[in-house]
């Protein structure tokens, strides 16, 4: 059915596609085995110490005030993550502010964490409790002066909620944001963040999120800080400021994050990097162009336990998760391996 919908969709703005989509997802009506595969039982796989029945999660950013999760869970997600939520409601940058490059089935945006805040944010969880296993990702206002406070308010605030936290310190889209990136910084960040668990008596596990643009004297710094921490994951990664030359589509200047196709094989060469380093101490998410079992199955032997997508849903549709479990269970059995965690960094 995307097939036929796809032309009227993509000749609506990008944001008002997207409003379509979750006014579509509120009346959660599609039964959840329509999604499901044979011997999904293959794709099994643990993050963060729970069992998930798929590596493969929804990255923020699609449902950014926590509206539709448990309709995508149905999709045949493993896992959801929502947000980025920040403290107080924010509008986010002036419009327009997303667009599609069809040419490089790719996305550049300049949204700048618009969401309804994190009150709204906890009521809605709390009283629509998660089917599967969410994410709730967390940043700063725009205007906020002391960024690590907003952090603080925020972890507070909605984390009882979410199975796993996720620190995004790596959207472009925020002014000052990515110098979280510098290890002085990040240690700040970290040890008030475990200041918080502490005294709130919070187990949940962390992941940072970090950006596609590391240079890679950086890496060894940022690994030293999260390991010190005690942090449970490293999402790798966000979306891309840098502009290749490879890029065909006339919309390819515009200012913001790169997401889809053109991030793939930066992000996996970021997970090879980082899963060398970390040695198994912390699990990887995987994100950038992942629309197929290839583009995920890549990830993982690159060294992702699980990957996550956006713009590939938004070019492929909703069924896109249920064609990628099918091709990596293909995938595992031409390799003769019984179960998706066999591949994580076999290729490393």
């Amino acid at each position: 059915m995307f097939s036929i919908f796809k032309p009227y969709i993509f000749s609506l703005d990008p944001e008002v596609a997207h409003d379509l989509a979750i006014k579509s997802l509120k009346f959660n009506v599609l039964p959840k085995s329509i999604f499901y595969v044979d011997q999904e039982e293959m794709l099994e796989t643990t993050l963060f110490n729970e069992k998930l029945p798929n590596p493969i999660g929804l990255a923020a950013g699609f449902d950014k005030s926590a509206e539709v999760y448990n309709s995508l869970f149905k999709l045949g997600y493993g896992f959801v993550e929502v947000g980025t939520v920040t403290p107080k409601r924010q509008l986010g940058n002036p419009k327009p502010r997303v667009f599609r490059l069809e040419k490089d089935q790719a996305l550049i945006n300049r949204l700048g964490f618009n969401n309804h805040g994190s009150d709204v944010v906890f009521k809605r969880i709390s009283n629509n409790l998660p089917d599967g296993f969410l994410g709730i990702n967390i940043g700063p206002n725009k205007d906020t002066i002391n960024k690590e406070e907003d952090f603080y308010k925020c972890l507070k605030k909605i984390s009882h909620y979410g199975a796993y936290i996720t620190i995004n310190i790596s959207s472009p889209n925020t002014e000052g944001l990515r110098d979280f990136h510098d290890q002085k910084e990040l240690e700040k960040l970290l040890a008030g963040i475990n200041k918080i668990k502490k005294e709130s008596n919070l187990s949940k596990p962390i992941a940072v999120k970090l950006s596609p643009d590391l240079k890679d004297k950086e890496i060894s710094k940022i690994i030293e800080v999260i390991i010190k921490h005690e942090i449970s994951g490293i999402i790798l990664s966000n979306t891309t400021e840098i502009r290749e030359d490879n890029l065909n589509d006339n919309k390819k200047n515009e200012i913001g994050g790169l997401s889809g196709q053109p991030l793939r094989d930066r992000s996996t060469k970021l997970i090879k990097k980082f899963y060398k380093e970390i040695k198994g101490k912390i699990q990887i998410i995987g994100v950038g162009g992942v629309d197929s079992g290839q583009a995920a199955f890549e990830k993982i032997t690159s060294g992702a336990s699980a990957v996550q997508l956006y713009t590939g849903m938004v070019y492929k549709g909703p069924g896109v998760v249920k064609n990628i479990k099918k091709e990596l269970i293909s995938i595992l059995k031409k390799e003769n391996l019984k179960n998706i965690g066999d591949a994580v960094g076999i290729n490393a």
